[in-house]
């Protein structure tokens, strides 16, 4: 199973600033649509405004031109009010006295909610009233119909008596109110057209940052998806990266695409030697498929270095398969058998150890018995023949031989029953101190370089003394017997926090590849009086004690021994 997608869909600052922008956009244009839409109607009402009061002031000032219209019986005001309600953009006028009792009227009066006579006589300006649902704006203020001086009532006197029109000028003024309405029609429907503008703007506004919208979501999407796709091939690398096998992937010609580290160490080749070369070619009689085609599951091969190096492997294969099912490549995994090789090797050492050891108790048993018989015979005719060099010598080589014999037997007996350690908290350098006290007359005789190595504080360890002993002895015999006279033998020993080592070295001369492979196996010797179990009962003991043997060898360079026991030692002064 693939991990699940940890990326969840996030906004980028791009992205909303776009976003913010068009708000902004959309906002500032409805402002802007409101603004225009409040300029247009207070220059409507300017407007209107000014044309109902320059119609009002004509009205008063005509009113000393219709005197004449007066005097002849006509009423000058309805004359007016009739002529002006004719004009295009007049919807009607109409003039009330203060008692509300119409002195003249055109047009078609509305019936609306309009300040009472008493506000409109004492307001200082002109009263405003838009009815918009007739497309009417009303302009009411005070109406004053000028009558004249003294002079001019005097000659308008006089002027009718001579027309024979015996009628008076009234001396007073009354006041009265004027309602002038005028067609809004024309700006509402300017008015309209600017709204259905700006929605139409706003619209297409819309349309536009829905668009845009839609592809930022997109391409958040598509960053999302690219980033997750990113995340899994990261992904499904660290895991071919970090798989122990090693993978080779082929192309339908079979020629390599990719390989991991591990592929790469095991074939002994970079990917750059091997992308894109055919894979049999590379690595010859690499096997890709089986004799008809068919795939094959740990199959044997050797992977042969350019150093001379080789790594025995098992290979598998499987068949990649592209969208369509069509076959499109081979995966190769191959496994390093070399630890599992090793493992199968000491596994047949160990029944060979087993079925030898029980050959060896039972032989050791029927060996051991006439031995003490054999020696007592020998010691017998060694003293009988007192005085007898030539037959004492005998003697004396027999008692040897029966000693060696003994001790053969020994040795086999403890390679066939091991006995169990009894661990114990010992000094190891004092072990080691008695151990060369052992062998000092041997060393003295070969004229040794000995050097003993050991830490300046004590190095305390739980082992079983004595089997740790045996192992130091038959170490330093081997090396004894390795350096030959005047050669150099090294003793010594180190602790760290996890383990602790011991080694034995010497400068003598060396073992091959061949008999350093076969050095633990029971009775392989490389000496003419040798038993061929030293060793073997070295590597018994070190293993009961859960330790380990490292051994460095050359020939004509010496060997070196190293043992190492999985427990940190204390460290005393």
């Amino acid at each position: 199973m693939f991990p699940a997608n940890n990326h969840s869909f996030k906004i980028s600052r791009t992205a909303l600033a776009i976003v913010i922008a068009a708000l902004l956009l959309a906002v500032l244009l409805a402002i802007l649509t409101i603004r225009n839409i409040k300029r247009e109607e207070n220059l409507m009402t300017t407007f209107l405004l000014h044309e109902g009061l320059t119609l009002i002031r004509s009205f008063e000032a005509g009113a000393r031109t219709t005197m004449m219209h007066h005097m002849e019986g006509d009423e000058p005001l309805v004359t007016l009010v009739t002529e002006t309600v004719k004009e295009p953009l007049v919807a009607y006028i109409r003039i009330v006295n203060e008692n509300g009792e119409i002195v003249a009227a055109s047009g078609a009066w509305l019936k609306a909610a309009r300040p009472s006579i008493d506000k409109i006589l004492s307001s200082p300006a002109p009263i405003t009233t838009r009815l918009e649902s007739e497309e009417i704006f009303e302009v009411a203020r005070p109406f004053t119909q000028v009558s004249g001086d003294a002079g001019q009532k005097k000659m308008m006197g006089r002027w009718g008596n001579n027309c024979g029109v015996n009628k008076s000028w009234p001396d007073t003024q009354q006041n009265m109110v004027i309602y002038l309405g005028l067609h809004t029609g024309e700006f509402d429907q300017a008015r309209h057209v600017d709204v259905k503008h700006a929605l139409l703007l706003g619209g297409i506004l819309f349309l536009v940052g829905s668009a845009g919208l839609y592809f930022i979501f997109l391409y958040q999407e598509m960053r999302v998806g690219r980033r997750t796709l990113a995340d899994m091939e990261l992904y499904t690398k660290n895991v071919i990266e970090s798989t122990p096998a090693g993978l080779i992937t082929l192309d339908g010609d079979a020629r390599v695409v990719s390989c991991n580290s591990r592929a790469e160490m095991i074939t002994g080749k970079s990917f750059a030697e091997l992308d894109g070369k055919v894979l049999a070619e590379e690595l010859e009689n690499c096997p890709v498929l089986g004799p008809e085609g068919e795939i094959m599951v740990e199959q044997p091969f050797t992977c042969n270095h350019s150093d001379g190096s080789s790594v025995p492997v098992r290979v598998s294969t499987s068949v990649l398969h592209d969208g369509k099912g069509r076959v499109s490549g081979l995966v190769l995994i191959l496994r390093d058998v070399r630890e599992v090789f090793d493992i199968e090797q000491k596994l047949e050492q160990s029944r060979r150890l087993a079925a030898l050891g029980r050959m060896a108790t039972g032989i050791a048993h029927e060996i051991r018995n006439p031995l003490g018989t054999l020696r007592g015979f020998a010691q017998l005719f060694a003293r009988k023949f007192t005085g007898h060099p030539t037959e004492q010598e005998y003697a004396h080589m027999m008692v040897d031989e029966v000693d060696r014999l003994d001790r053969t037997v020994s040795a086999l007996l403890q390679f066939a029953r091991p006995r169990e350690p009894e661990l114990q908290q010992i000094c190891l350098n004092e072990v080691m101190a008695k151990t060369v006290k052992f062998m000092g007359d041997d060393l003295k005789a070969q004229a040794i370089e000995f050097r003993l190595e050991l830490p300046a504080r004590k190095i305390m360890m739980q082992v079983d003394p004595d089997l740790l002993q045996q192992v130091l002895l038959n170490l330093l015999h081997n090396a004894l017997a390795a350096s030959g006279r005047g050669g150099m033998i090294e003793l010594g020993a180190s602790c760290c926090t996890d383990d602790t080592s011991l080694w034995v070295a010497d400068n003598g001369k060396g073992m091959s590849l061949e008999d350093k492979s076969q050095m633990f196996d029971p009775f392989f010797t490389t000496k003419k009086t040798g038993t061929g179990l030293g060793l073997t009962v070295v590597h018994q003991i070190v293993s009961q004690h859960g330790g380990s043997l490292e051994v460095d060898s050359e020939l004509g360079q010496g060997t070196r021994v190293k043992i190492v026991f999985p427990q940190p030692a204390r460290t005393n002064t």
